[in-house]
């Protein structure tokens, strides 16, 4: 597996990570076994870097991270979390005290001392220009709670303000053939300051797949059933803000352009991970058999010029205005 480096921060990662909250909730149901042989099929195949969150089922994420690193003491893998997502959405709750309780719970919850990479979780847009916040996640690296910190991002301008802090060493941002948008200025900025970029959402919640039909339907505690509108939680991160109907449609001209060789999913991971700027590029997976299908995109052959502009064609015909205006 290619591995790339977090320029700020001299960790490598592979190009295809694992994003782990199908293995926490809002997926459907995953049992702690399956859950355990996703993460073992992962690792097998030369992932070495997994993406949590400490609101992934309240913590059973990172839980059962720890459960599986527990039993492979041979592993080098980067693990990612976030923070900021289990009280009120509010500026005035992103401050060091808070920081401290939060990163000690993620610290329990996988059993160390010191936390890899802590990313702020799509927190409300003042807190990418608070000094004080930036203060206060150096203070954590200081006290040696975590080794370095990052933020996820909802919308271009927030990635903007955030890699323009000195020590920010990751934005993570949706970045998919459904979601080109920080291909213009986002991935450039990021490379010229040595930010590494973690590509999130990359299947658009499963569309590009190309499984989906439009009478598909979702368990109830599945956020592709109760988040379409953005009941929950931002619209963006379910189906990446595109309505259902017309990204089954579109789907299904995506993934009509996959050269032999290549399912549609691949075809996603492969195009996101030829975007110049890209460090890794995190899927989630249900399954061993899926974890092992998304980390041989990593060992395809790039895509030629024709499908890149056929991909680019279709995202201008079908998706562009329904996600640029709002993200």
């Amino acid at each position: 597996m290619e591995e790339r480096v977090f320029d700020r921060w001299g960790q490598r990662a592979s190009v295809i990570g694992l994003g782990t909250w199908q293995l926490g909730a809002d997926w459907g149901d995953v049992d702690d076994k399956d859950a355990l042989a996703v993460l073992e099929a992962a690792a097998e195949s030369g992932v070495t870097f997994l993406d949590t969150a400490d609101v992934y089922g309240d913590g059973r994420s990172e839980q059962t991270i720890a459960a599986f690193l527990r039993g492979r003491p041979d592993l080098h893998v980067l693990v990612a979390t976030k923070m900021g997502r289990r009280v009120d959405q509010i500026p005035e709750n992103y401050v060091l005290d808070n920081f401290r309780a939060w990163n000690d719970r993620s610290r329990r919850n996988l059993g160390v001392d010191r936390l890899d990479l802590v990313q702020l979780h799509c927190p409300p847009t003042p807190v990418y220009s608070s000094g004080e916040v930036f203060d206060a996640l150096d203070t954590l690296v200081a006290e040696e709670r975590i080794g370095a910190y990052g933020v996820s991002v909802e919308t271009c301008e927030e990635a903007l303000t955030a890699i323009a802090r000195p020590n920010v060493v990751s934005v993570q941002i949706i970045l998919n053939p459904f979601r080109m948008k920080p291909l213009r200025e986002v991935l450039p900025a990021a490379r010229e300051a040595g930010v590494g970029i973690i590509a999130r959402v990359p299947l658009a919640s499963g569309l590009l797949s190309g499984k989906y039909t439009k009478d598909t339907v979702f368990p109830e505690n599945d956020h592709r059933t109760y988040n379409r509108h953005g009941e929950s939680f931002d619209q963006g991160e379910t189906f990446s803000g595109v309505d259902f109907a017309t990204g089954v449609e579109a789907a299904a001209e995506f993934a009509a352009l996959a050269p032999d060789g290549y399912t549609p999913a691949q075809l996603a991971l492969r195009w996101i991970a030829q975007q110049p700027g890209v460090t890794t590029v995190i899927p989630g997976a249900r399954s061993p058999e899926q974890a092992r299908a998304n980390t041989a995109a990593a060992t395809l052959p790039p895509l030629p010029d024709t499908t890149l502009d056929a991909i680019r064609d279709l995202y201008d015909r079908r998706i562009k205005d329904q996600v640029e205006g709002r993200w």
